[in-house]
Order: C-alpha cells, then structure tokens, then sequence
C-alpha cells in the first residue's frame, strides 16, 4: 500500500509481476478502513514517508505521518492482523556521538534535551509507540533503521543518482572532498533484509545498512571509473555539509545474529548495476 501526491490512485496497476496490488492514500482513514478490511492481511511491512531530499527533514508532514502509521496500525490490529515491521532512519541517532551505532547503546536525537529534527523527532516518537502499542495489545513489532542506500529509481539528488547522472550526461560531479566514511546498501538488499525480518519474531528496533566501510571519495571514484569518466568526478568541490560525522556505520549484529541475514552483494557489482539502469532509463523521472 501506499499513497501518491498529485496523482491518480486509479491509474496505477493492479497487477506487478503476479503480486495483488492495491492503491490507497494513506492520509485517508476510511479509505485504509476499507482496504484493510477488504484484503485482511496478517502481515504489515510499511515503508511511506515523504523522502525527498531538501525537504523531508523539515516538513511538517513528518507529523502527519506519525498520525497516518498509527492510524494504520490500529486498523490492521482490528482486522486480524499478526505482525508489524516499519521503517525508520539512521537520522534518529545523534550524529554529534554517533560512530558505530547499536540500537540500544547508541545516543539518539532527542536524547538528553535535545531537539532532533521533525524528520528525526516522528521516526523515534513512531518507533517507541508501536513498540509500546504491541506490547499492550499482543502484536508483535519490529523497527528497522536504514542506513545509507542507493538503487535503481532513486530520486536524481541523492548522492549516488546524482553522480551517475551528471556523469553520464558529460557534466562536472561537484562533490565533497568526501573524507566521511559510511557503508551503502542496494535497494534491492535493504528489500531482502526487511523481508527477512518481517518474517521473524525479531522485536524493537534493527539497524538495516552495510557496515563495511567506504569513503564517499572512493565510492565515487567507483562511479566514475565505472561510467568511464574520472575526470569528471569533482572531489571538493562542495563544502562539507555541516554536523556530519567522519564515521557513521550501523552495528549489525542484531541483522545478522538474531535475523539471520547479510548481504553478499559487492559495493562495485551494485553499482554497476545502478549505473546499467541509468543508461537504460535516462529521462526517467525517479524519486
């Protein structure tokens, strides 16, 4: 399920390679009552949000979600349904102490009088009421935190799309020096990973990310020997964006321990992949 801005719920399909799907906006109560209680399903794995880069930190539709999810929520529990997962971020935690970040030990956001962004601020608040609702209500819940990620129909900002992008156009990637070190995973891995735990009786919160350490400098430098353009990869110049740590990396022992799922997906191998989708989908608009 999910919910389309500006656009037509009707004209979507019904039919994605062999699986049901059903449109519905989520901001309309009676509408999700309906569907719910039309398909009855017993697990619930729920990813919408507004993500586009620039604005999601700060928009006050981050509240307006937090309603939505919980709104949802009830619903699914009334109709039946057994086992809840929803998305978070590595944005609840605090960047200012963060380094290897554990679910449990990490600092987050709003920790200690802190004031988190409202992005930040409604994932945490989310997490610790879903977290409170099962365990009063008998449902079980997990949480997952995603860290950084990349793939194909990604919004042409973000870092990786915009580096192919601007490369396969024949323009200058303006970047950082790009000395922050972090882990990226394929979409299609972070799929699998939160596929894994909605089929576990893993509860509360599970960082979803790659912990094996790249700079931003060499994953764009892969990008740009990939496309065959180095030259165009512009290391410095952009400043640093403010308030980001030199180390961010999720601790993965919960995913890998307790979920039982790793990736075995090469950083290089996904690119490549990202990159043959770009060229075959130029114009494309994503996000």
């Amino acid at each position: 399920m999910g919910t389309r801005r500006g656009g037509d719920l009707a004209s979507l399909p019904v039919e994605i390679e062999g699986a049901a799907y059903h449109a519905v906006d989520l901001f309309d109560g009676g509408a999700v009552q309906g569907l719910i209680e039309q398909v009855r399903p017993t697990h619930l794995l729920h990813f919408a949000w507004n993500a586009t880069p620039g604005i999601y930190q700060t928009t006050p539709e981050n509240f307006r979600w937090v309603a939505a999810s919980l709104a949802l929520l009830e619903i699914f529990h009334g109709a039946g349904g057994e086992r809840v997962v929803m998305a978070g971020s590595c944005a609840e935690y605090d960047w200012s102490v963060a380094r290897v970040c554990h679910e449990f030990d990490t600092q987050l956001a709003t920790d200690g009088g802190r004031a988190g962004t409202p992005y930040a601020t409604a994932k945490i608040a989310l997490q610790k009421m879903i977290d409170s609702y099962g365990r009063q209500e008998g449902l079980s819940t997990a949480w997952g935190r995603i860290f950084f990620q990349y793939g194909p129909y990604e919004h042409p900002d973000r870092l990786v799309a915009s580096v192919i992008t601007a490369l396969l156009e024949g323009r200058e990637a303006a970047c950082s020096p790009g000395q922050q070190t972090r882990g990226f995973l394929h979409a299609a891995d972070i799929g699998d990973a939160f596929a894994a735990l909605l089929d576990s009786d893993v509860a509360g919160p599970v960082n979803v990310g790659d912990d094996r350490p790249v700079t931003i400098a060499e994953l764009v430098n892969a990008i740009g020997d990939i496309i065959g353009r180095p030259e165009l990869v512009r290391l410095g110049k952009r400043p640093t964006p403010a308030n980001e740590p030199q180390l961010l990396l999720p601790d993965l022992r919960r995913l890998h321990d307790e979920v039982g799922w790793r990736s075995e997906r090469r950083l290089r191998d996904g690119l490549e992949d990202v990159v043959a989708w770009w060229r075959d989908n130029q114009g494309t608009k994503s996000g």
